[in-house]
């Protein structure tokens, strides 16, 4: 187990959602200059899921022509096209166009529309790629694709973004504020005003494009690096007799591998040269079921829904009630919980399809919670106490901690099934996260089924 590879993965795993995470967490820094203002979360949940053509196109590829398409190429295109992409950003943000009737930030949009299509594109060739690699790699890049979340968040929180301040105002301009809840009284209001960030959102775009160009980096070396070359090709001799047998690499690569490594195989125990084992499905060598197959792609899909899409858009509605430290505090500390999860699988890579279950049921019970305080909002429970604070900050931790050891070993599972189970991975994660975003759009966008209270002015019953 080299540690440069480790590295490299884990870079490499970095690039995957660095971007749409990075565009997440400065949107409280851009809205106030932006014509959308705090309609571009909503418009930024559609547009990620109009770039499910991009996963869409890989999958069908993978389906009906199997082995024709090799992801370097298209890892090649889309990296750099989210280097481009995200540099462009970083000078055009602010630019504005007039559509329609109004304004609109089109360069924003278009920009964020692209980044969303290398991101969404990763889940299913990023995955593919590492089985050129041997298995204990993938929980290394399952780290990195931990950090593409958390590395954006402690640069925003190194900004000081969102960080705000109540100072007295006057009637004249609360009114102008347009933000009150109802529940405040005539005079001695105060007014949130938020701190400038300590660079600009030109400075953390083009941070984002250097973590770009980093991915890009480690990705050419994964493929180019002597070291890395000599593991895959000790890989595909693991790979049997066939794997040295083809017309040229890509032919050795899918020979390769289609036979199982010795550290793929289920354990089984020792099996006598007569001895066959049946395969139990037609999916992947057959070590699970159709019924376990369902099982696991049904976890998965939830689980990101969950994770990617669901508690992420009520975030700010289940923490803010507690103040804006508790907010910093669970969107960082959450992050954290994410590559430490997938620390934890290294060394606990545990296959139990019941203890999935069971973690899973954990963490959609603690997801609950936080669906309870957000539906709760401005008030929820134990507000303005440190025990709320504590409770809403460690469930959050607990949330992702949780399902996303789940990920990790779902991960795991469907890497020794073969290449073609990690392309429905991949694919598999984006429909949940798609069918997620789908299910809250109306109801925090549309409906407003979520109330969010004023910082500084609104004031709950004892």
């Amino acid at each position: 187990m080299a540690l440069l590879t480790h590295v490299l993965a884990c870079l490499f795993g970095i690039g995957s959602w660095v971007a749409i995470n990075g565009m997440w967490v400065e949107l409280p820094l851009i809205v106030s200059d932006i014509p959308e203002r705090w309609l571009l979360p909503s418009y930024l949940t559609v547009i990620i899921q109009m770039a499910n053509i991009g996963p869409l196109f890989v999958t069908l590829m993978h389906r009906f022509k199997p082995g024709a398409l090799d992801e370097r190429p298209v890892i090649y295109s889309i990296v750099g096209l989210g280097v481009l992409a995200t540099f462009l950003l970083a000078f055009l943000w602010r630019h504005r166009m007039f559509v329609g009737d109004g304004e609109h930030s089109v360069a924003l949009l278009v920009l964020s529309f692209l980044l969303s299509v290398v991101d969404c594109t990763s889940s299913v060739t990023f995955l593919p790629f590492m089985m050129r690699l041997p298995p204990q790699y993938l929980t290394t890049y399952f780290t990195g694709e931990g950090l593409s979340g958390l590395v954006p968040a402690l640069v925003a929180l190194i900004q000081g973004v969102g960080i705000v301040q109540c100072h007295n105002a006057t009637q004249g301009a609360l009114q102008g504020n347009g933000s009150q809840t109802g529940n405040t009284s005539s005079s001695g209001e105060l007014k949130a005003h938020y701190q400038p960030a300590n660079f600009s959102a030109q400075t953390f775009f083009l941070f984002l494009s250097f973590m770009m160009v980093v991915c890009l980096g480690a990705f050419l070396l994964l493929n180019l690096h002597p070291a890395v070359v000599r593991e895959q090709q000790s890989r595909r001799y693991l790979g049997g007799p066939a794997a040295g047998v083809g017309g040229g690499e890509k032919g050795d690569m899918r020979l390769g591998l289609q036979n199982p490594t010795p550290e793929q195989k289920p354990m089984l125990g020792h099996l006598d040269e007569d001895q066959k084992v049946e395969p139990r499905s037609s999916f992947g060598k057959g070590t699970y079921s159709q019924l376990e197959v369902a099982f696991i792609f049904m976890v998965l899909a939830w689980v990101n829904a969950l994770t990617n899409a669901v508690l992420p858009s009520i975030q700010s509605y289940s923490c803010l009630p507690y103040g804006n430290q508790a907010y910093h505090l669970a969107a960082t500390m959450a992050a954290v919980a994410n590559p430490v999860a997938c620390f934890i699988a290294m060394f606990v890579p545990i296959r139990s399809l019941v203890l999935m279950a069971f973690l899973t049921l954990t963490g959609t019970g603690f997801g609950a919670y936080i669906m309870a305080m957000a539906a709760l909002s401005p008030c929820p429970l134990l507000v303005d106490t440190p025990s709320g604070t504590a409770l809403i900050v460690i469930t959050w931790i607990l949330f992702v901690l949780t399902l996303s050891y789940v990920k990790v070993i779902i991960g795991i599972i469907l890497r020794d099934e073969g290449h073609s189970a990690l392309v429905w991975c991949g694919a598999v994660v984006q429909l949940g996260s798609m069918l997620g975003a789908m299910s809250m759009f109306p109801l925090v966008s549309v409906y407003g089924l979520f109330t969010s209270g004023d910082p500084c002015n609104t004031k709950c019953p004892k």
